[in-house]
């Protein structure tokens, strides 16, 4: 965290929670499909929450990947500077997390830019690459590239046509959650405070 001493009390088992949300497993496999995805001459980070932060951390790796996945000269972002300021670099995460909801990616399942550059929750960091990995598998146009069991394919739209005959049939039935009196009668009922017989 920059330019913060440690964290004691309930900060401490707060960050710690946040910690434990992050995965090993899913971090490979996410920098296994951002090295695929944006096809260049990307290092592979050593394995650790850390060195995932600090490979992510300048913005340059997620506008490329953001850019990757639109067909050549439709990308989001159109120059992408190496750069060594803060601002400007934390200005990159901003396009991209911008781009992602343009994308698709619902602005709930996007981290915060702080998230990342100070490597406050990089368990969001994953969920968001995560979410944008599902939604380039789901809009299926071509431009992901991956294996396609690396994600969920999110639900697609399955709307229904009813005829005007299939309402008004539809109108006239009583549902079950409306319940219903078939087989409900009182006999057998006893006053309050008799017992019941049981044969």
């Amino acid at each position: 965290m920059a330019n913060r001493g440690p964290s004691y009390g309930l900060s401490r088992e707060v960050q710690e929670k946040i910690d434990q949300k992050y995965t090993l497993d899913l971090e490979a496999r996410l920098v296994d499909w951002i090295i695929l995805q944006v096809e260049g001459d990307i290092e592979r980070p050593e394995s650790g929450r850390l060195n995932f932060q600090s490979w992510l951390k300048d913005g340059t790796i997620l506008c490329r990947l953001i850019n990757s996945l639109y067909p050549p000269g439709q990308e989001p972002i159109k120059k992408i500077q190496e750069t060594k300021m803060v601002f400007k670099q934390m200005e990159k995460i901003s396009q991209f997390l911008q781009s992602a909801e343009a994308y698709g990616v619902n602005s709930g399942d996007l981290f915060q830019t702080v998230d990342l550059w100070e490597g406050k929750d990089m368990a969001a960091v994953q969920g968001t690459l995560s979410a944008l990995g599902s939604m380039a598998l789901t809009k299926d146009d071509g431009q992901y590239r991956g294996e396609p069991d690396w994600f969920h394919r999110k639900a697609q739209e399955n709307r229904r046509e009813f005829s005007e005959e299939q309402l008004r049939q539809g109108r006239s039935l009583i549902g079950m959650q409306m319940g219903g009196n078939t087989g409900a009668s009182q006999s057998g009922m006893r006053g309050y405070g008799m017992p019941r017989q049981i044969m």
